[in-house]
Order: C-alpha cells, then sequence, then structure tokens
C-alpha cells in the first residue's frame, strides 16, 4: 500500500500533516506526540499504527527525534496481524531563520528501521533526506518541501516526495490547514500516490495540545489508501 505504508503512515509527518516544517523543538526542551493512525485500501483492507512520537531540542537549531509504533492490518478477507512497526531516528537541523533571510530552512535526516513483522512494514532499512520551507505571514503560515529516499529490499525501490501545506490561526487556541502531498512508487511495478489533507490543533493550555487531520486520495489506483486519518496528544514542555 503505497500511500497506507507512506504518507498515510505519517513516516514524514509534521504533526497532524503529512508536511513537515523547518521549526525545531526548543532547546532543552521536550515534545512528546501519543499518536494513532490508519488507512483504508481496497485491496490491502486496513492499516494503522499507535505509538509515541518523542522530540528533544538537543541544540538551538538541532532537534533529536524517536518514534516507536505498534502496526496492524486487517486484510478484505478477515486475516489480521500486529507487530512492531518501523521505529524511526531522527535529527531536524535549522540552517537559515525568518527573521534573517525571509524563510526558515531546515533539513531533516531519517532512519527507518525494519518492522517487526513484514505484514505491518518493510523488513529493511530506508534513509530520507528531505528539506523544509516555512514563511510567515500572521495569522497565516506555508509550509513545504521534500525529498528523496533510499528503499531497497525485496520489491521496493527509492522513491521521491514533495507537499505542501497552508494554515491559519484562527484564535489563541485553534489553527486550521490543509495540504496536498504526492509520493511516488516506493515499490517495483508500484504506482504514484497523491492525497489532499485537512488538519487542526488545539491549545488547550502551554502542556496539552490536541491534533487531528484526514486525508483523501486524489487518485483511483486501488492499492492506494482511499482515506486516512491521525489522532495524537501532544506534550509540550
Amino acid at each position: 500500500m503505497a500511500l497506507a505504508t507512506s504518507l498515510a503512515s505519517r513516516a514524514f509527518a509534521g504533526p497532524p500533516y503529512v508536511t513537515d516544517d523547518p521549526e525545531t523543538t526548543p532547546y532543552r526542551h521536550y515534545e512528546i506526540y501519543l499518536f494513532a493512525q490508519g488507512g483504508t485500501s481496497g485491496v490491502s483492507g486496513t492499516s494503522g499504527e499507535a505509538g509515541v512520537d518523542f522530540n528533544y531540542g538537543a541544540g538551538r537549531d538541532l532537534q533529536l527525534t524517536a518514534v516507536v509504533p505498534l502496526g496492524y492490518v486487517v486484510a478484505p478477507q478477515g486475516g489480521t496481524a500486529a507487530s512492531f512497526g518501523r521505529a524511526e531516528l531522527a535529527a531536524k537541523f535549522r540552517l537559515l531563520h525568518q527573521d534573517a533571510s525571509g524563510v526558515d530552512l531546515a533539513i531533516f535526516p531519517r532512519v527507518f528501521l525494519p518492522a517487526g513483522s513484514a505484514r505491518v512494514g518493510d523488513r529493511h532499512g530506508t534513509y530520507l533526506l528531505p528539506l523544509w520551507l516555512e514563511k510567515d505571514w500572521e495569522p497565516w503560515s506555508v509550509f513545504g518541501g521534500g525529498g528523496c529516499a533510499l528503499n531497497r529490499g525485496g520489491g521496493s525501490q527509492d522513491f521521491c516526495l514533495a507537499s505542501v501545506a497552508l494554515t491559519r490561526q484562527v484564535s489563541d487556541a485553534l489553527a486550521l490547514g490543509a495540504e496536498v502531498a504526492h509520493q511516488t512508487a516506493d515499490t517495483k511495478g508500484g504506482k504514484a500516490a497523491s492525497v489532499l489533507g485537512f488538519g487542526a490543533s488545539y491549545d488547550f493550555s502551554e502542556t496539552y495540545h490536541l491534533l487531528a487531520s484526514v486525508n483523501r486520495s486524489l487518485d483511483s489506483v486501488p492499492e492506494n489508501a482511499t482515506f486516512s486519518w491521525y489522532a495524537a496528544v501532544l506534550f509540550t514542555f
């Protein structure tokens, strides 16, 4: 499932969006997401994962990230599987600041480890090097970018992705946004995937936040997820 195992699984996401942004976790602060997500496909059924997305501000322009998910698959014929998903290790380096250069710019190299079972994810490593930019015009923000991945093993192949998101701060607590994302095929003989998504975030306090989004496929390829969703509780301190 090109979309359900990549875009829909938020492998390259800036929660709650598929699109990431160049902002790093503040120095010596933490961002911890308790998340759940899923997607549906006419060919492969329903799949998703839940887990912890941990981020630490290790420097003034350096964020360290670790994601530990538990994945599941429910096949159309009724078979199910659950196992540890593809854990991630990453480091975001912010290279430019908007107040000095007009845009924020960061690179976010990521390593995806093999899944515990081939039913819930690839059994080989994947290495992604994306570039992300952002420009703000209060109360609006636009951010986007993309990159390519080394994804070799079994029937997999290297792929590239690109996305862009537009958000608006509706109130002090609520932000709404929309995005478009595209990824080339990540399997031999597979098809490219594109989605249109809508997201929201709500700040209950400086510590507790709620994030959610839904995506809809823009193509009619049956193996791609037709619908996907993401929800998370974020703790910042």
